[in-house]
């Protein structure tokens, strides 16, 4: 819907960078990701956030802005120009239905990160994704939908504790892997966490030590169970609160 293409005002909602100059208000329709992107400076081209190319006086109603506005505020009436000026100095507002889709995803997020972090004391394995999913839901939980997923994880955890028994750890996992498995494991055990030490035997078996959260261990250990078929060897040999 880019350019010279119809602006449908039927449309009960969109998305905006609103900016106000000069006594009067100056609007697009944007794409909100990557309108957010051009305002943080990850989006170079002006052209991949609009919806429209064209400066709105209400674009609800559908009233595009009188060149003389554009002229006296901005001093061009070049579209994309001034689109540049209104995402990199005005504000850009969401709609509801956006708003709730960022919070989902944000949440998931959230639940991710406490899935794979932290355990259960009373069984020290990971929490399930639902029931961590259920007691943000029971503590009415207020996610952010503008500040990161790690940002927000202390508040989150502080309001589950009361509902949920939970602890965040990282233990050492001793790791000891054939060596017709051992390059390809190497890979696995590098993107669950720190390799605090390794070694190559000179027959090729991998000896390694990896710091990870401690409610990887089990997903670790399976999939270098899965890849070596059962012949990797894994152990706990530290665990720090």
């Amino acid at each position: 819907m880019k350019g010279t293409e119809s602006f449908d005002k039927e449309k009960a909602h969109y998305n905006l960078a609103r900016l106000k100059k000069g006594g009067e208000i100056f609007e697009l329709i944007v794409e909100p990701d990557k309108a957010i992107a051009f305002k943080k400076g990850s989006l170079s081209d002006v052209k991949d956030a609009l919806m429209y190319e064209k400066i709105f006086a209400d674009a609800k109603k559908g009233l595009q802005s009188a060149e003389a506005s554009l002229n006296s505020v901005f001093e061009t009436t070049d579209a994309l120009k001034v689109a540049e000026i209104i995402l990199k100095t005005g504000e850009i507002q969401l709609t509801t239905q956006y708003r709730d889709s960022l919070r989902v995803a944000k949440q998931k997020q959230i639940v991710q990160l406490i899935h794979r972090g932290a355990i259960d004391p009373r069984t020290n394995l990971p929490h399930p994704e639902n029931r961590i999913e259920n007691a943000i839901a029971e503590a009415r939980v207020k996610i952010d939908e503008h500040k990161s997923a790690e940002d927000q994880l202390g508040d989150v955890l502080k309001k589950l504790q009361p509902i949920m028994p939970i602890r965040f750890e990282t233990r050492k996992i001793q790791i000891i892997i054939p060596s017709q498995y051992a390059s390809r494991s190497y890979p696995i055990v590098k993107k669950f966490g720190r390799i605090v030490k390794d070694s190559w035997h000179s027959d090729g078996t991998l000896f390694a030590v990896v710091q990870i959260p401690a409610g990887l261990t089990q997903e670790l250990t399976e999939q270098l169970s899965k890849l070596a078929h059962g012949a990797a060897d894994t152990k706990i040999v530290e665990g720090e609160e």
